[in-house]
């Protein structure tokens, strides 16, 4: 039967012929990998997905993902040659992922014993893994994927992989067999999502089945080896009260927040690349009723809404032809006419701006996006520079006003030197005074200096606001004694 195993455990349904024996490897004890000892194998996260993430992330990346020597690698190599020329890739691909992975590790556990390699039983089980990885997975990528406390996977080329722990930026010594193996890892990844990437089409952006954005670039743009790029989420969706924990808000700020959020306000959240604007949006969308109709419009799909009325819609880049092409424009004008309640834009960056503006004005009350800017009156005029290089024939007077209709509040997401997240402005645009944007500033963070160890020292203080500009909205869905309450604590504190 297909699949099954012998007594013996060991299974040649897969099996195309013996493994050859005639480059046996037989590399003597100092050959071994010595990071590859029980304790070493352990912090890698290469055992299992499930494994615990590292909690010192202060430390430096080498600490937890141990190197491997050469000599690990040319045995890795000779056992994943001998098993593609043993193995029936067609047949493997029938079976479900567990079957699979058990299948290739009797085959290689054959394969290592016909070729007399000398390892200990950790490493050997750290190789199985390795390999298993290789053929199932995303190769070396898996362990640092399985970490919850990365968030960012750079990949530059084979030999130089990067990782962003904690807000800093660390070389691991983790490499590919080579850009042939590296790219179709990429390929991969993005044909999941029905995308491809290759000479003819060498940039793409894609997602993991959990949400996590990916680019790839490759050759000949790339010249040193495709590179790829993972955003990567955590598995546990994060929340508001995790963001107080981590210190990037207080409690009362947060209240507000949530406030805006359930009140329907129009919010737009600024910030820079990696300032947590994305994970601000599935926050504040936490606290959207479960009774209204919510429709997102994203370049790779990656927010996480919990409402079980959600449209997920996303853009398309166009063919080999150059034709088929759908931009984020296309979607925020279509998804008008789908009778939504609230329009959630995962980033704006050019002429949707003017359809999501309208979008706000005209009835879909509680929509939200995020752009890039460093402060809220810069994100306002970032807005404006979108409309009019997008064609739109207006006066500058009319764009503001458009601007002024339409976004109650601004949230301003930032990245501090020392790699720590803070919400530093928390905005309320109030109309227009000749032809400035009027802004008011109701909960904002100052940086008081650094502790020893390098550390932003500052602290979020309201600003005496006591009945913002919302007021009424909050009053109409019977939010204005919760939101009174935390303005009076935050102006207390």
């Amino acid at each position: 039967m297909f699949g099954k195993r012998s007594s013996g455990g060991k299974s040649k349904a897969l099996t195309k012929r013996a493994p050859s024996v005639g480059n046996t490897t037989s590399p003597p004890p100092e050959a071994k990998p010595a990071a590859e000892s029980p304790e070493a194998v352990k912090p890698t996260g290469a055992q299992s997905h499930d494994a615990a993430p590292q909690k010192k992330v202060e430390e430096p990346a080498v600490s937890v993902i141990e190197q491997k020597s050469e000599d690990y690698y040319e045995i890795k190599t000779t056992i994943f040659n001998a098993l593609i020329d043993t193995i029936d890739l067609a047949q493997l691909a029938q079976l479900d992922a567990e079957s699979a992975r058990d299948e290739i590790r009797d085959i290689v556990n054959e394969i290592i014993a016909i070729k007399n390699v000398v390892m200990s039983i950790a490493e050997q089980e750290s190789l199985l893994q390795d390999i298993c990885n290789d053929v199932l997975g995303y190769g070396p990528l898996e362990p640092l994927l399985a970490r919850d406390d990365i968030a960012d996977i750079m990949v530059n080329g084979a030999e130089r992989v990067f990782i962003e722990v904690n807000g800093k930026i660390q070389l691991t010594p983790i490499r590919f067999r080579d850009n042939g193996q590296l790219m179709n890892i990429c390929q991969r990844i993005v044909s999941q999502v029905g995308r491809r990437v290759d000479e003819s089409s060498p940039i793409c952006d894609a997602r993991l089945p959990d949400g996590s954005r990916v680019n790839v670039i490759a050759p000949p743009l790339a010249l040193d080896g495709p590179t790829l790029t993972i955003r990567k989420f955590k598995k546990d969706k994060l929340k508001l009260v995790d963001l107080q924990n981590f210190g990037t808000i207080t409690p009362e700020g947060a209240e507000v927040l949530a406030i805006i959020g359930a009140c329907r306000c129009n919010v737009l959240i600024s910030g820079g690349t990696g300032s947590g604007k994305t994970t601000l949006l599935n926050c504040l969308t936490a606290y959207i009723a479960d009774d209204e109709r919510v429709i997102t419009c994203e370049d790779a799909a990656e927010l996480q809404l919990q409402q079980p009325h959600v449209v997920r819609l996303e853009t398309r880049p166009p063919n080999l032809e150059g034709q088929g092409e759908i931009t984020m424009r296309d979607l925020v004008r279509n998804c008008l006419r789908m009778r939504p309640e609230r329009i959630i834009v995962g980033e704006v960056r050019g002429p949707e701006a003017f359809d999501l503006l309208q979008a706000m004005n005209t009835g879909h009350d509680g929509s939200m996006g995020t752009l890039h800017a460093n402060t809220p009156r810069e994100a306002m005029s970032r807005l404006e520079s979108m409309i009019t290089m997008g064609g739109f024939n207006l006066p500058s007077r009319t764009i503001r006003e458009m601007i002024c209709g339409s976004i109650d509040v601004i949230v301003q997401t930032s990245r501090l030197r020392d790699g720590s997240r803070r919400i530093t402005n928390i905005t309320e645009v109030l109309g227009m005074e000749g032809e400035v944007i009027i802004t008011q500033d109701l909960f904002i963070y100052d940086i008081e200096g650094d502790d020893e160890s390098g550390r932003v020292l500052g602290q979020h203080r309201s600003t005496g606001i006591a009945r913002p500009a919302f007021w009424d909205r909050a009053r109409y869905f019977g939010k204005e004694r919760e939101l009174a309450t935390a303005l009076e604590a935050a102006d207390i504190s």
